[in-house]
């Protein structure tokens, strides 16, 4: 008769977990569905209210967090544990992990910053945390930037915001820096007449601001003219390079030279030495 009892209750109590684990599965799975479509919706939502990009997807990161702790304690629940103490469990646990990953909590806090401040947003091209690139991502702890040759560098948020941050996107408009070095031989006039007419030639030289064309160093070897046109932001590494290049033609074709490092050199014979130093 024990035997017989202790079978029953066996086969009870295992058909019973048996059938709470197959309910926590089912919670799971359909729990995560039901992340992913709250996910979307929330997402879709704050694209129709024009929220920041940034923002969408940080917020999106920590609801979808969220939701998931949720339904993991409600799968958990499910299996007979006390939620309860596992949460508290859970807290202390936190607190001590909290301490022990301090950078990782300093991570979350300049995300929140960035949130706030907004110094970048998707798109942008940055400089900061050591690195340059797009702005292509924003996680909770981490930002990714994709750089010129299509590489992923993913970088702590609190590396972002440790230091300076350089936003070449901020702004619609950019001012091209450029350098032109001509010989000393070369006439000022033709050189800034040149210049003018390559400025000028560009259409995508915005006319306010106007360009700034003027001498601005006379060195050893040659003299500096600056050349500073404004630009879209959009189109400042292609006027950049195609403003060099005609610089160069242009000045080939009006027969200014570009000077290199120059040194005069003074070679005294042996026996012009001795002759110097004899008085003859």
């Amino acid at each position: 008769m024990e035997r017989d009892a202790l079978l029953t209750y066996l086969q009870t109590t295992g058909t019973s977990f048996a059938i709470d684990l197959v309910a926590a599965l089912a919670i799971f799975v359909i729990g995560r569905w039901v992340i992913s479509l709250v996910h979307r919706l929330s997402i879709k939502a704050m694209e129709r209210a024009k929220v920041e990009p940034l923002l969408i997807k940080f917020l999106g990161n920590i609801l979808r967090t969220l939701l998931l702790i949720v339904v993991v304690l409600a799968a958990i629940s499910q299996l007979g544990i006390q939620t309860t103490s596992l949460i508290a469990v859970l807290g202390a646990a936190g607190l001590a992990v909290g301490l022990a990953l301090q950078g990782s909590l300093a991570n979350f806090a300049a995300g929140v910053l960035v949130i706030i401040f907004r110094p970048y947003k998707i798109g942008d091209y940055v400089e900061a945390g050591g690195v340059a690139g797009v702005i292509d991502d924003v996680q909770i702890f981490t930002t990714e930037l994709k750089t010129g040759d299509n590489r992923k560098i993913i970088v702590p948020n609190g590396q972002m915001m440790s230091g300076a941050i350089t936003n070449y996107s901020s702004h619609d408009t950019r001012r091209v820096d450029l350098v032109a070095s001509v010989g000393y031989d070369a006439d000022i006039d033709v050189v800034r007449r040149v210049l003018e007419e390559v400025v000028a030639k560009d259409a995508r030289v915005l006319e306010s601001p106007a360009p700034n064309i003027r001498m601005s160093a006379m060195l050893d070897s040659s003299v500096n003219w600056i050349v500073r046109p404004w630009v879209k932001a959009s189109d400042y590494w292609d006027v950049y390079w195609e403003m060099t290049e005609e610089i160069k033609r242009r000045f080939d074709a009006e027969g200014i030279s570009i000077p290199f490092p120059q040194r005069d050199v003074h070679v005294y014979h042996h026996d012009e030495q001795k002759a110097e130093k004899s008085g003859l």
